[in-house]
């Protein structure tokens, strides 16, 4: 079980290597789980069988950003090796949006499938240098100001 960052990173570019396009460079990887806010995990851990329940119901990916694309690939909820490549997105149309870069709990919206409803990603603060770069090399973003964007700028 890995448990470093640059462990994971390690293994999910080993992983990802074996199916990806020759001169492929992967530049920046980020850990992110779906579900609801995982500040609500308090509430729900004091709810018999809740907790359990939102728990088992979250998954687990990998976004990881190449010189071409974004991949999306599932991560093992017990040891958090990286899974089978769910999505492959180009640069340029990596479907994310309402992103909220948080103090501790940052979140964005993608699109997994075209036409689905976006599921909700939540990332960490010990991944947020990744998920700057990530955000970073995307056409539209705009990564808000802490706190919300400034007044006349749009809010993802």
């Amino acid at each position: 079980m890995a448990i470093r960052r640059a462990k994971q990173k390690q293994q999910v570019i080993e992983k990802l290597s074996q199916v990806a396009p020759p001169g492929e460079t992967f530049m920046a990887c980020v850990h992110v789980e779906t579900g609801p806010s995982p500040w609500l995990n308090a509430i729900f851990d004091e709810i018999p069988v809740v907790g359990m329940v939102v728990a088992f119901t979250r998954r687990f990916y990998f976004l990881t950003l190449t010189n071409t694309s974004i991949v999306v690939n599932s991560a093992s909820r017990w040891t958090n090796r990286p899974g089978d490549v769910v999505a492959v997105f180009p640069r340029q149309a990596f479907p994310a949006s309402r992103i909220n870069r948080a103090t501790v709990w940052s979140s964005m919206y993608v699109e997994m499938t075209p036409g689905a409803k976006p599921t909700r990603l939540n990332i960490h603060r010990y991944w947020r240098d990744e998920l700057d770069q990530l955000l970073g090399a995307l056409p539209q973003a705009q990564i808000p100001a802490q706190g919300g964007a400034p007044t006349g700028q749009p809010q993802f």
